[in-house]
């Protein structure tokens, strides 16, 4: 297996593998045991980047993620992780619960979780939102970077980026679904992915597979999926591996990565066409199937 490519996260400077292990996967398994071999084993083959969030599978991501970065494994990766309170006192003391489930002194980066209702950047930038917690907690260095993540509509994300802008404030990182099938309806590809890369803000791609629903359509394959989406300029790709297994598959392919020539992606567009137009397979954007924090509103505070 080649190395693992490497990229720089915004204007952070930071260096970050191309892949990136998303920690809604890192719980599934019966066995711990399990789990924290599939960290071990992807930073082991050069993946730095680790995505976690408070909520996923009720901490137990978390907690598991917290224990396989013992041994010195922490000092070797950039460590994400999401918080979905929105008022002050909440978000505050999910960091302080995070922490401790990560055992860490430190949050490499932390992102406001499921921005996906055009009121969520006013009550974060609100007095006494989410955002004082967040900027209290990187002035007493338990965080040092500061993002946001959605899955909902391009439209809140530009909302939330407008808002950070009319506060004086500037987030170093955004995160999205990229896939092929994003690309042919309500698209983050096209309207908010410029944006990002005019700011200098770093981006963090994720659902390259649609959470595994883009294999319904019979059109595309995995490799395909992550390799359309570590060709576009993201900074990191992040993607679920519940099996060692289903790791190696993406590690072949960011290790022996190339981007796609025009012609290929021309032609991965016009063969995902049909399948795309209508967001069948993006049910993240079209349902609140994975909408975690409208069914739990008491996470938000």
């Amino acid at each position: 297996m080649s190395e693992m490519p490497y990229r720089t996260l915004g204007r952070t400077g930071e260096q970050v593998s191309i892949l990136g292990l998303g920690g809604a996967h890192i719980g599934f398994q019966e066995d711990e045991k399990e789990s924290i071999k599939i960290i071990r084993t992807a930073i082991d083959n050069g993946v730095n980047f680790m995505d976690n969030s408070w909520d996923y599978n009720d901490g137990v991501s978390e907690i598991r993620m917290g224990m396989a970065l013992r041994d010195g494994y922490r000092s070797k990766v950039f460590l994400m992780t999401k918080i979905d309170g929105q008022v002050k006192e909440t978000a505050a003391k999910q960091i302080d619960e995070s922490l401790q489930r990560l055992q860490t002194d430190t949050i490499d980066l932390l992102q406001f979780h499921e921005v996906i209702r055009m009121s969520d950047p006013d009550r974060i930038f609100a007095p006494g939102g989410g955002m004082e917690a967040v900027l209290e907690a990187q002035e007493a260095g338990k965080v040092r970077y500061i993002g946001f993540t959605g899955h909902k509509s391009p439209d809140m994300h530009l909302k939330m980026l407008q808002t950070a802008l009319d506060k004086g404030f500037a987030f170093d990182t955004v995160q999205m679904p990229l896939n092929i099938m994003d690309a042919h309806y309500d698209s983050f590809e096209k309207r908010v992915l410029p944006v990002l890369l005019e700011n200098d803000i770093g981006v963090l791609g994720m659902k390259p597979m649609c959470a595994g629903l883009i294999f319904k359509s019979g059109v595309v394959t995995a490799a395909e999926c992550l390799r359309y989406a570590m060709s576009l300029p993201t900074s990191v790709v992040i993607t679920g591996c519940d099996s060692v297994q289903v790791l190696q598959q993406a590690l072949q392919v960011a290790t022996s990565f190339s981007p796609m020539r025009a012609e290929e992606r021309s032609a991965l567009l016009a063969r995902t066409a049909e399948a795309g137009e209508t967001g069948e397979y993006e049910p993240y954007k079209t349902s609140t199937a994975f909408d975690a924090t409208s069914r739990n509103p008491h996470w938000l505070g």
